[in-house]
């Protein structure tokens, strides 16, 4: 495949050239249409590596709940999920062997496998702690295959995340609550679970695989009053207690860890009370020196806040001003503060996706990708993370799918995997992201063409992601300010590709090139 050049070349070296990129995506190219391809202003799209936003800390995705089954799959179809999830090699032809994930999030168990009260036997988990209080550091033995093969494939940040507290801590002895907005934990019980907490950082941290971030809170907002899934509800105070607690214990076990605040169920419990008023208001509750409940001054909490992207993805208008909204409510903090998303699928009913039936092709792709690009360019997330690395659901809900088979079964990637990949491959941590504006071009259209572009300094390229939402090609060029580009490589990701995302001929910079219907389109440019 390649990008169609509308430059002026000898006609039978140019249908020589682009005659691959027509068989490909169906598009009927001539001779009259290149002439007037060529002859029609093409719109610009101007990176100015001069205007910088956030720095990119990573991008990741968890192994809740088939990592503790697929990590003892056979080795043979265990790394191919691991190669999948976190590879940065390459073939011979240049095709991405992975998505290259630079954060692998964890899930620190509970207990609830050796209970019978959850609905689905997927969706409950070991754990390290006995009931006796000992520890038994042989548990989730699949999820610390998973991690260790991140680790070899060059990921170098991990998180790990509880749902709820051990279950020998709750109050009612299971993993979701009985009801209310109250903590499933007794306040005499703060300081085991901070202890459960730091003891398993300390335990990796001694294992060569540091948990550089700990989430103890997970959609607080929440009642979790069933039996459907693992969850614990908790009041912006009770948040506040326990980290001042775990806080101490990172310190005393002198741990590499930080504490990651927030984990919201909505973008909008970060900037508003809404509908929960002793859960929401994050920002102003801990990161506002004048509140009796802030962090910022603890030194193991990490400046950051972080939020899940479900319920404010539509309609677009929403989508556009929840995220503005957040934007800016990060201004009024008392500290320079960045914005996590950690978590997000196709939830529910209430977007232009359903939620449920698996979707293998671009419908999702797409979407995803639209939602990615808003989070990064408009609220400026510095790291975007995904929920299930690998579903076993039919539902909108899975990078890769798997067989609900404990011990062996069919791997399926989807296009959302290569669509996320455009991203996680490609922006390393520590990229900035740059300012990008059009001429007679919008290019923040959530039904046309999205662009936001990134600065790798460590490894010398400018990262620019095209995403066309829309239902036709269209010829662009792009103008860099602020920095030399030659060449730009492109990679695709559409309905067309084989695989997920294809490498695509070399272009020279200032050549326009096509980015096809319904696709995802990088381009990676070396600075010289």
């Amino acid at each position: 495949m390649k990008l169609q050049s509308t430059t002026s070349h000898v006609f039978g070296i140019v249908l020589f050239l682009i005659m691959p990129y027509f068989l490909c995506t169906g598009y009927a190219g001539n001779r009259a249409t290149d002439n007037a391809l060529s002859n029609k202003k093409i719109p610009v799209i101007v990176i100015n590596t001069d205007v910088k936003f956030q720095t990119i800390q990573n991008f990741g995705a968890s192994d809740a709940w088939t990592g503790q089954f697929v990590g003892l799959w056979p080795d043979a179809k265990r790394n191919r999920v691991a190669d999948l999830l976190f590879s940065t090699e390459t073939n011979k032809n240049g095709q991405p062997k992975g998505i290259g994930l630079s954060l692998w999030r964890f899930n620190i168990g509970t207990g609830s496998a050796r209970q019978n009260n959850l609905r689905d036997e997927w969706k409950t988990t070991e754990t390290f702690l006995n009931t006796d209080g000992t520890y038994d550091w042989t548990k989730q033995s699949g999820q610390r295959w998973l991690i260790k093969a991140a680790q070899k494939r060059g990921v170098n940040q991990f998180l790990g995340f509880t749902n709820s507290p051990p279950v020998s801590l709750t109050k009612n002895g299971k993993s979701f609550s009985a009801g209310g907005i109250h903590a499933n934990l007794l306040p005499s019980n703060y300081t085991a679970f901070s202890e459960f907490l730091a003891n398993v950082a300390l335990h990796f941290q001694q294992e060569g695989i540091p948990l550089n971030y700990l989430s103890p809170f997970n959609e607080p907002q929440w009642d979790w009053a069933d039996n459907k899934q693992e969850g614990c509800p908790y009041t912006n105070q009770e948040i506040y207690d326990i980290t001042k607690k775990l806080d101490s214990l990172i310190s005393a076990k002198k741990l590499n860890t930080k504490i990651i605040i927030g984990e919201a169920g909505k973008l909008n419990y970060l900037y508003e009370k809404a509908d929960k008023a002793e859960r929401g208001n994050q920002i102003s509750e801990f990161f506002n020196q004048n509140s009796t409940r802030y962090l910022g001054a603890m030194a193991n909490v990490e400046k950051s806040i972080s939020a899940h992207s479900y319920f404010t993805t539509g309609p677009v208008g929403y989508m556009t001003s929840s995220r503005l909204a957040l934007k800016n409510k990060l201004t009024e903090a008392s500290i320079p503060l960045a914005f996590w998303q950690s978590e997000y699928c196709i939830l529910g009913d209430q977007e232009e996706i359903a939620g449920s039936g698996k979707d293998l092709g671009m419908n999702t792709a797409l979407y995803v990708a639209r939602i990615i690009h808003y989070d990064l360019a408009v609220a400026n997330a510095s790291t975007w993370q995904w929920w299930l690395a690998v579903s076993v659901y039919d539902y909108k809900d899975g990078l890769i799918y798997i067989d609900k088979n404990k011990t062996d079964g069919k791997i399926e990637e989807s296009k959302l995997l290569w669509a996320f990949g455009n991203f996680s491959r490609f922006i390393r941590p520590g990229s900035i992201r740059v300012g990008v504006t059009g001429e007679n071009l919008d290019i923040n259209n959530p039904t046309g063409l999205m662009v936001s572009s990134y600065v790798d300094n460590s490894n010398k390229k400018l990262v620019t992601v095209l995403i066309n939402y829309g239902s036709s090609d269209v010829n662009y060029k792009v103008q860099v300010k602020g920095m030399k580009i030659k060449y730009f490589t492109p990679y695709i990701t559409n309905d067309t590709t084989e695989k997920g995302l294809n490498p695509l001929t070399r272009i020279k910079s200032s050549e326009s090139f096509v980015v096809p219907k319904r696709s995802i389109v990088t381009l990676v440019g070396a600075m010289n």
